[in-house]
């Protein structure tokens, strides 16, 4: 691995380097509780909601409504005043540019270009620009890979497995298939050696099959830093998940089998985002992304024509924090509304607050917080029966790792340790 990708994250944030090295990975520090100048995150949007694909369980197409006969395209003064603003806000050696969607290389590449330009006008000098950018991989060309592997992107990409998993779900506007598409787009950013990973919606049709998946993503896919998010989509006006949305059984179980997998044979060769957070929480470490954390609000998102949101999954009006262009970036971020978004996600049911693995968890998304504990208390997530299995089956490898990082040794020992009781 290089030296320029062992100073980021494997996720959309820099690394902050102040701890035992999970192998060749790190424990990341993203999310950290509460708001502070240089301590949030923005997703920008620069084409919005507008994809070229239709997914089906797409949670964000549906922000389209809230911008009826808008362009949907990032203005120059917008795009300056977001590079001005997060790069004179972030005070450190790093700071990251991210690009999502929507599909953001919609865009066109000279967007990105003079994205690149502004970050030269405005870094400090010393400081590192980080571009992060999600993508559905199917308009990359060799001269969009040589634009992010000349300007040092780390590229997600959206695959939710062998084909026959997913092109059920990730289809085109005319619901045909995308896989081939975006196989080609990912041997693009291998051949032009472009620093990947792979974000995996978990849904209703993948989560029946783990090892396929997971196998798949280590083999053919040839991934070596994985996200596995799940799909959770509330129907409107009630306590329902969508058809779409991933059972919470199906997902404990999904997790499992995942992680049994990667424990045999992976551990310091394949990085899964929720085992890397979760070892953390283990370790007595802060959690490292917002979904693990007691509280959030260090993840903001912002649209096309400059409105900053709460969160990537609270682009509403009731969530609308202001417009860069009107408000200063770093007063909406640390502002009360804010911070009290954030503390909101403290606020659990006595089930959470008794719960022996909230360390773990800490109630995850507010977003999923749909569902009801026995006694009717609302505020469950939607997940927690899958979720709890999954950090009780984990538990005894997270233990057993998480001392062999006290005692200096490599993570991935386990594997041996594992075969030796076998």
């Amino acid at each position: 691995m290089s030296s320029k990708a062992k100073q980021r994250s494997r996720a959309v944030a820099p690394v902050l380097d102040r701890r035992p090295r999970y192998d060749k990975a790190f424990l990341r520090t993203d999310h950290m509780a509460g708001l502070t100048a240089g301590a949030f995150h923005i997703l920008a949007k620069p084409r919005g909601a507008v994809c070229n694909l239709a997914c089906r369980y797409c949670f964000y197409s549906k922000k389209v409504d809230l911008y009826q006969g808008s362009s949907f395209r990032m203005s120059e003064e917008v795009l300056e005043s977001y590079v001005r603003q997060v790069i004179q806000a972030h005070q450190g050696p790093e700071v990251v540019i991210a690009w999502q969607g929507g599909e953001p290389t919609l865009m066109g590449l000279d967007f990105f270009r003079r994205s690149i330009e502004l970050e030269r006008k405005y870094a400090r000098p010393g400081q590192k620009v980080l571009n992060t950018i999600q993508t559905n991989g199917t308009l990359l060309d060799a001269e969009w890979c040589a634009f992010l592997h000349e300007n040092d992107f780390l590229v997600g990409i959206s695959i939710d497995g062998p084909e026959h998993l997913h092109d059920q779900l990730r289809v085109d506007a005319a619901g045909g298939p995308t896989f081939k598409e975006v196989m080609r787009g990912l041997r693009l950013l291998q051949e032009h050696k472009v620093e990947h990973n792979a974000l995996v919606a978990i849904n209703s049709v993948n989560a029946a099959h783990p090892l396929q998946v997971y196998r798949f993503l280590r083999g053919e896919a040839r991934i070596r830093y994985i996200q596995f998010i799940p799909v959770v989509d509330r129907v409107p006006g009630t306590a329902k998940a969508t058809e779409e949305s991933v059972a919470p059984g199906s997902f404990g179980r999904f997790m499992m089998c995942a992680f049994d997998e990667w424990m045999r044979r992976d551990v310091g060769e394949v990085f899964v985002q929720a085992f890397d957070v979760a070892l953390a929480n283990w370790h007595g470490e802060p959690p490292s992304v917002c979904t693990n954390a007691p509280t959030c609000g260090t993840a903001l998102a912002l649209e096309h024509n400059g409105d900053l949101y709460s969160c990537d999954h609270f682009v509403d009006e009731g969530h609308l924090l202001g417009n860069i262009l009107t408000t200063p970036m770093l007063e909406m971020v640390c502002g009360e509304r804010q911070l009290r978004f954030g503390a909101g996600k403290a606020v659990l049911p006595r089930p959470c607050l008794e719960c022996d693995v909230r360390f773990a968890c800490n109630g995850g998304c507010p977003k999923d917080r749909f569902s009801t504990t026995h006694e009717g208390e609302p505020g469950l997530n939607y997940l927690c029966s899958g979720l709890k299995s999954f950090y009780h089956h984990i538990d005894a490898p997270m233990r057993m790792m998480s001392e062999l990082l006290r005692q200096g040794r490599a993570p991935s020992e386990i594997m041996a340790m594992a075969d030796r009781k076998g």
